[in-house]
């Protein structure tokens, strides 16, 4: 096989294969990472939202008043 001039032998060959193995490899880890911290900025902005929403509900009780049978 001959690349920009140059006759390439089997080891040669071998170490671009592993090269480019290592390279998708690398992009698969990469493209897992960010899928990742997409999910997680969807998530905290899905739970913040159902907070905020949790919050501007109706009345409290008062911050003295006893909640459930143990206080």
């Amino acid at each position: 096989m001959t690349l920009f001039g140059r006759t390439l032998g089997g080891e040669e060959i071998a170490g671009l294969v592993f090269l480019l193995m290592a390279l998708v490899l690398w992009f698969g880890a990469w493209r897992g990472e960010r899928d990742w911290a997409r999910w997680f900025r969807r998530w905290e902005a899905g739970r913040k939202a159902r907070r905020e929403a949790g919050s501007a509900g109706g009345p409290r009780p008062p911050s003295g008043a006893r909640r459930g049978p143990w206080g």
